[in-house]
């Protein structure tokens, strides 16, 4: 079963395979310059209730993403 960033519990950790084809090109662009790109170790720091944006940590940068865009980042379990 294929997996997305917007699945990452509070506390786990992934690695990202690739973005889905759904995912517009300047959204890729973006993520790719913030770290976000096949490969990048990430892990997810606060999951709230009711849909709000959940925050990742890539790198040692935590960032704020909509389940919109996350659910179009593929991910992988990280092994860790």
């Amino acid at each position: 079963m294929s997996r997305t960033l917007w699945d990452l519990k509070r506390g786990e950790r992934c690695l990202i395979t690739d973005f889905d084809n759904a995912l517009p090109g300047k959204y890729r662009t973006r993520l790719i310059e913030l770290g976000f790109h096949s490969g990048s170790a990430v892990s997810c720091v606060v999951a709230p209730r009711l849909g709000a944006p959940k925050l990742y940590r890539v790198s040692s940068v935590v960032y704020s993403m909509e389940r919109q865009i996350a659910q179009l980042v593929n991910i992988e379990e990280s092994g860790q």
